[in-house]
């Protein structure tokens, strides 16, 4: 793949701290703070993040599977989570190349509304189903998922960056 000029050149990622990184997302969602319309779905932005730089590894299946982890969780109609992620992992894998040329606050933006499609999906499968509209608030959720994604960008990608290494024969 051709890089950015000026994009370091990073270590490949461990599969261990890939999943550790999701199922710590999944205990952060599941924290019994109360579920607020406004809350950002950590779990959602991590599952986006793995899914943009390592869409071999992370794809919609386990998407899926995490989404039936937080209905269950949340005693949600079952099936809504799990629709809304891998919605969410599917458009995440397909512009994957190109978010990647993009620098992270910028990624943020475009990534905006993929979370805004999750949320709406979510909000059309509890409203189908019966359930009450949330509010104005709901649509801040996503917004703050976006604000969210370059802190999850530095602190993922921060295992997988080379020390600089001084030695002039090396560049790389």
């Amino acid at each position: 793949m051709i890089m950015r000029p000026g994009q370091p050149l990073l270590l490949p990622a461990n599969p261990l701290f890939i999943w550790t990184t999701l199922v710590a997302a999944l205990m952060v969602d599941m924290l019994p703070l109360g579920r607020l319309a406004w809350m950002p779905d950590v779990l959602a932005v991590v599952v986006v993040f793995w899914n943009v730089h390592q869409p071999l590894r992370i794809g919609v299946v386990a998407a899926f599977l995490f989404g039936l982890a937080v209905d269950v969780h949340q005693t949600s109609l079952l099936g809504q989570h799990a629709l809304a992620y891998t919605t969410l992992s599917y458009f995440a894998i397909t512009i994957h190349r190109r978010l990647l040329w993009f620098k992270v606050p910028t990624q943020a933006l475009q990534v905006l509304p993929l979370f805004a499609a999750a949320h709406a999906v979510e909000l059309a499968i509890r409203m189908l189903a019966g359930g009450i509209f949330p509010g104005p608030s709901f649509l801040l959720a996503p917004v703050l998922e976006a604000a969210l994604w370059p802190v999850v960008s530095v602190l993922l990608l921060l295992p997988q960056r080379r020390a600089p290494d001084p030695d002039k024969n090396r560049p790389l």
